[in-house]
């Protein structure tokens, strides 16, 4: 059997949202626990948590599946784009409808947002395919997300030669201060 189609699916991809938003939900819940004086009831939210990042995985990887860093980097943007083409500003048309002005410039705000992702999500995408993670043509700074190791190369070091963790943990240093 299909399961393309099925009620099946459409009862994994409710399961995967219901999870998701519990996941966010007990992570606020715990925020506001721990600013109230109840440490312990705050832990215990962010187990939960945990519990429901842990089961919309599982439903997430039967219905959509992780794909690589690539494709997951495509899959974003997309997301982002229909988010701040479409789907922001319907809603934002539809609160102005409605009355709601300031909760349809907050979805216009949103809306801008998400576009600054999809661009973002864009430019790391050619970032990969083009080989320019950790590589460049000029000189840049570089800092181990580690131990905050600095240098300046087109490429960042192979391993850290403070703390020996891989390049992976180099990201180019922008200062905006």
């Amino acid at each position: 059997m299909e399961l393309k189609g099925s009620q099946t699916e459409k009862n994994l991809w409710a399961a995967f949202a219901g999870e998701s938003q519990a996941h966010t939900k007990y992570l606020y819940y715990a925020s506001q626990a721990k600013k109230d004086g109840y440490v312990q009831i705050s832990d215990i939210f962010n187990e939960t948590a945990v519990n429901e990042k842990a089961h919309a995985k599982i439903w997430f990887k039967l219905v959509a599946g992780i794909g690589d860093t690539k494709a997951n980097l495509a899959a974003a943007a997309a997301g982002e784009n229909e988010e701040w083409t479409s789907m922001y500003p319907e809603f934002a048309r539809v609160a102005r409808e409605e009355g709601f002005d300031k909760i349809a410039r907050l979805f216009d705000a949103v809306g801008k947002i998400e576009q600054r992702h999809d661009t973002r999500y864009r430019i790391l995408l050619e970032n990969v395919e083009e080989g320019r993670v950790f590589k460049r043509d000029e000189k840049i700074i570089w800092q181990c997300l580690n131990c905050g190791y600095v240098c300046e190369s087109p490429q960042a070091p192979m391993k850290c030669p403070v703390c020996e963790h891989p390049q992976s943990f180099f990201q180019q240093v922008v200062q905006n201060y």
